[in-house]
């Protein structure tokens, strides 16, 4: 069966209009699919595009919610670092997760390359969105991480917050050298509770952005906004992964919704 889903979502492939590369799209999903330990592959749809995400259900016998989860650049739902730790990991503290295929490009584009990318992550989000709610979930958190936080952020300066109860930004305001951000972030009119999280060893530009996304997030006026350092954290949590899980599990605790 699980051929069958994977033959027809390559026939769902040739028939799209997406910018981005979906034949590395769905080679990352036949690498992956087979290889998922916990969770489960589903197959969402993108108006003509089917994607794939993984689901991956907590064990607590009251779920606090859910945790959609979005990658960086070029990755994969079940990426070793940020994603694989988050959609396995958060589970343990009462939230379902549904980690994202993300569009991607080749392997050595830049962060130029991927802004016209941004506007399509909006309806991979929607029908994240619409498959929990279907399923009865009642609180939606939004985690990001690198360019997944850009696309995020696009989807939120157009569509508001409305639809999410919290968001978590990890390694935001990444880019490459001599590229800088394309839009800013809408924090300042978010409504819902921000974690803002990156390492003490992170590139120069989420640093440098830190107070900027501070500010903003005062500005928005919740009081349950954090902006936390994991330190000796690199952009992509190598080794630290396990501290990562666990300041978002705590924080999302504390949260009321």
């Amino acid at each position: 069966m699980l051929k069958i889903l994977i033959a027809l979502y390559l026939i769902f492939f040739s028939l799209s209009t997406s910018a981005a590369d979906l034949a590395r799209e769905k080679r990352l999903a036949d690498e992956i699919v087979d290889m998922i330990v916990e969770g489960e592959p589903v197959w969402l749809n993108a108006g003509n595009h089917p994607f794939l995400a993984i689901y991956t259900p907590t064990t607590q016998r009251h779920a606090r919610g859910a945790a959609i989860i979005l990658h960086g650049r070029g990755m994969h739902p079940d990426w070793a670092d940020v994603a694989g730790p988050l959609r396995t990991g958060l589970p343990a503290s009462g939230w379902h997760t549904l980690s994202l295929q993300m569009p991607v490009l080749e392997k050595d584009a830049k962060y130029n390359d991927y802004v016209p990318l941004f506007a399509e992550a909006g309806p991979r989000i929607a029908a994240a969105i619409a498959y929990l709610r279907e399923a009865g979930v009642t609180h939606i958190v939004l985690i990001a991480h690198s360019c997944g936080a850009h696309m995020a952020m696009h989807w939120v300066a157009r569509h508001g917050d409305r639809d999410i109860n919290a968001y978590v930004g990890i390694g935001m305001g990444a880019t490459d050298f001599g590229q800088p951000m394309k839009e800013p972030f809408p924090l300042a009119k978010m409504h819902v509770p921000v974690l803002d999280v990156y390492g003490s060893a992170e590139y120069p530009q989420v640093l440098n952005m830190a107070p900027e996304r501070l500010a903003a997030m005062r500005k928005a006026g919740n009081t349950q906004s954090r902006q936390i350092v994991v330190p000796g954290a690199d952009h992509y949590f190598h080794e630290h992964n396990s501290e990562l899980v666990k300041v978002v599990a705590q924080w999302l605790d504390q949260i009321k919704f």
